[in-house]
């Protein structure tokens, strides 16, 4: 179990003059990453390359601490066209290191790119760096910096149909790989169960359904009247949602599929980025979550029935078969309660919890999931 109260102490011991000079050693904070520690990292494989210099972008503060790193290198490095920038994600704070410590977050993501990344066939970021430190629960994970290279997604990005067609492809490709393998949960792929996961977000914020409540109340102006009218049954259903997946195959999941961790590629490829939520799950909720945040409520409405095809077709293709629409249609309706859920506890957190989501990006994705909730008849899914 977590030892919240010594990641706390150390926290507070750490000294504010530490700086790191080697790969092997986890930079509790961005003052504390040195020229040394970046050629450790970027230049291994450059003969004489050096990094001579660095400057910070402006920190963007999430579930994780975001940040840029510009670097300046010798001749050697110049010329090898090694990165004027990597993005950078980290726990530096002392509530989002506990907060991400609680639901495993700061290993989650480092496992990702450590263990699972290389054997993935799909568009996501590769790293020069991912590591987590277990005495402090300090992580960070370098990226290639995308910026000028892809589109980022909010919620007011235009998703046209090629667009919704290629986040389909890029999740089948996902779900198929380790799709009911051995490996999950093992050594070679150490994520949890989403099960297990939900359990240790109910340790972090022990009021997370109560704020989940809370927050569907305030979002009254968001939600058709028949679903705020059965306000009292959502959270056992979301309940539900989460004990289905005892009883599914599970895969490898995103976990957290909003059109915020999607990036558009020219020719309209769509990439997934943020895996730190990543579990082992049944497919049907990232689908359902992507489907529902992604799109419109008039483009949900007009495409899902030739999605949710589209999606069985392609797991068909990467070599899961036997999955019939009539079953795809069921499994999305009972997950996408949980995709409910993490809006309802962003637009109103428990104690213990970040804020994680511009207000105007929570509600327009309430908007679009309680709208599904109820065209896909979800309330009477569990009969």
């Amino acid at each position: 179990m977590t030892d919240f109260a010594e990641i706390e102490r150390q926290f507070h011991a750490e000294d504010p003059e530490f700086r790191v000079t080697r790969a092997d050693q986890v930079p509790p904070n961005y003052p504390s990453i040195t020229d040394a520690w970046l050629t450790d990292v970027l230049c291994k494989g450059t003969p004489g390359a050096e990094v001579i210099g660095h400057g910070l972008d402006e920190r963007d503060d999430g579930t994780s601490n975001r940040r840029r790193i510009f670097v300046h290198y010798n001749a050697a490095g110049e010329a090898a066209g090694l990165p004027a920038a990597i993005f950078c994600k980290s726990a530096e704070t002392l509530l989002n290191r506990l907060s991400m410590a609680s639901s495993g977050i700061s290993k989650i993501e480092p496992d990702f790119y450590t263990y699972a990344r290389e054997r993935l066939d799909m568009e996501a970021p590769r790293a020069w760096y991912s590591a987590f430190d277990p005495n402090n629960h300090a992580y960070l994970v370098a990226l290639h910096d995308m910026t000028d290279s892809v589109e980022f997604c909010d919620h007011t990005t235009p998703m046209n149909r090629a667009r919704a067609e290629s986040q389909i492809d890029q999740m089948a490709r996902l779900h198929a790989r380790f799709y009911d393998s051995p490996e999950l949960g093992t050594a070679s792929l150490p994520f949890s169960h989403w099960p297990d996961y939900w359990a240790s977000l109910m340790r972090l914020a022990p009021q997370f359904g109560e704020y989940c409540d809370i927050a569907f109340g305030a979002s009254e102006d968001l939600f058709p009247p028949e679903l705020y009218a059965r306000r009292a049954d959502i959270w056992p259903l979301t309940m539900a949602s989460v004990e289905r997946h005892r009883k599914l195959p599970r895969c490898l999941t995103h976990g957290d599929v909003h059109l915020k961790n999607w990036y558009v590629k020219p020719g309209d490829r769509m990439g997934l980025s943020d895996w730190q939520a990543i579990t082992a799950a049944h497919w049907s909720r990232d689908l359902i979550y992507g489907i529902t945040t992604a799109l419109t409520i008039e483009n949900r409405r007009a495409w899902f029935d030739d999605l949710l095809r589209l999606y069985v077709e392609k797991m068909r293709e990467y070599g899961v078969p036997g999955i019939s629409f009539d079953e795809a249609l069921l499994n999305c309706r009972q997950q996408i309660f949980t995709a409910l859920a993490f809006w309802t506890i962003t637009y109103r957190p428990a104690p213990g919890m970040p804020d994680m989501q511009p207000v105007p990006t929570t509600r327009e994705f309430l908007r679009r999931i309680g709208a599904a909730v109820v065209e896909l008849d979800a309330l009477a899914s569990f009969g």
